[in-house]
């Protein structure tokens, strides 16, 4: 986890694994993270490469593109490979963007 706590602190915006506590959610833009599966590498019957799913939710009040383009640039430079979606969350009025990607773990 300390790898990607430092690709999201070069992001530059308030993250937390998971959610924030409640009532100390920032103001939007903010960032949640999760750790929700492994795509780990076997041989001779043991983990050979441990390697986690990333999930990165960008949170925003309105379409941020300069938000999603620091957030994609700090990706960019770790010679991260993403996948992204988008989806507008009426219940908290948010958008959220996704960004999902696998890290080796050291």
């Amino acid at each position: 986890m300390e790898k990607i706590a430092a690709v999201l602190e070069k992001i530059g915006l308030p993250f937390a694994y998971d959610h924030f506590a409640e009532g100390e959610s920032p103001d939007p833009p903010f960032i949640c993270y999760l750790i929700p599966n492994s795509d780990n590498f076997s041989a001779d019957g043991r983990v050979y490469y441990k390697i986690n799913e990333i999930h990165i939710e960008l949170y925003t009040d309105c379409k941020d593109l300069s938000t999603e383009q620091k957030v994609e640039a700090v990706l960019d430079e770790h010679g991260i490979f993403y996948e992204k979606t988008e989806v507008w969350i009426e219940s908290e009025n948010l958008y959220e963007v996704l960004y999902t990607f696998e890290m080796e773990v050291n």
